[in-house]
């Protein structure tokens, strides 16, 4: 499995322990549909979701994600070093992106708030 996906599950996990039950959507590469992979997925719990085989749609949500990335942060910008780099991503992701963009897609709130609303209306619903 490669070094560079594991790391970014712990990562992205671990400031945050995921759901058991969370669906985890990717495409169809060999580094998701490995075995080492699959079992970490397995042991966290989680649903592995994968694309189909040729509906690029599958993917849309993620790959709406990536061109905001791009657009908003990427590519108005260089970066001297992979690590000035992936400290800038990581303040888009979890203090822009995360906490202060609102989405259409989810009523104009931020991720963060609709994440609470969903968790509170859940708890009022003894889930």
């Amino acid at each position: 499995m490669c070094r560079t996906l594991l790391r970014s599950y712990e990562d992205g996990s671990g400031a945050q322990r995921p759901v058991p039950g969370l669906i985890h959507h990717s495409d169809r590469g060999s580094q998701y549909a490995g075995g080492k992979y699959r079992e970490l997925i397995g042991k966290a719990h989680l649903i592995q979701s994968m694309s189909r085989k040729g509906e690029c749609l599958d993917n849309a949500p993620m790959e709406s994600f990536f061109a905001s990335l791009k657009k908003e942060l990427v590519h108005r910008q260089r970066f001297k070093t992979r690590a000035q780099a992936k400290i800038a991503i990581f303040e888009y992701i979890e203090v822009f992106y995360n906490r202060q963009r609102r989405h259409s897609g989810i009523g104009y709130q931020t991720p963060v708030q609709a994440f609470e609303d969903m968790t509170w209306k859940m708890a009022a619903q003894g889930q």
